[in-house]
């Protein structure tokens, strides 16, 4: 059964998943986690969640173009990386989206030692191994995260707040 909860901004100065010290979180920072182990329908249950975080965001309805698309490529990108998890790690674990005033980040953990990477070269043409190159093209900036002290890891990826 999935469960969410809400995650106050900043707390100890660490994010939920360990990193980032209390000068790197922002002080407005909102944080929604969605648990996935042994759910069923992943994919459509992380996007379901991703939409509800950003209506209650604000992101959603979107009231231009420029929201419309922000909202848009937040949905791909948690569809990418929950995808990915499934794909290549067994599952994800957890599905962690969080909010401040100029960024959204989202984060998928698993317990899959991989390390995920763009198809290079890219071919528009070929069949699978387009997510994270998607990722990579809607997203700021992503990457991998791992915890010595706990296997797998959380790929994150961030994506600029769309203007007020």
């Amino acid at each position: 059964m999935s469960t969410t909860r809400q995650h106050p901004p900043g707390g100890l100065g660490r994010e939920p998943d360990g990193t980032g010290t209390a000068s790197a979180v922002p002080a407005d920072r909102q944080w929604r986690t969605l648990s996935l182990r042994e759910a069923t329908g992943i994919v459509p249950m992380a996007r379901d969640f991703a939409r509800q975080a950003l209506h209650d965001w604000g992101w959603l309805p979107a009231s231009g173009a420029d929201r419309k698309a922000a909202a848009e490529d937040v949905l791909l990108v948690v569809s990418e990386l929950v995808t990915n998890a499934c794909l290549h790690a067994d599952g994800p674990d957890e599905l962690r989206i969080a909010w401040s005033s100029k960024v959204l980040r989202v984060e998928v953990a698993d317990g899959g030692a991989g390390q995920p990477a763009p198809r290079t070269p890219h071919r528009a043409g070929r069949p699978g191994g387009h997510g994270m190159f998607i990722v990579q093209r809607l997203c700021l900036d992503w990457g991998v995260t791992r915890t010595p002290e706990q296997p797998g890891k959380t790929v994150w990826a961030e994506l600029a707040a769309p203007p007020a």
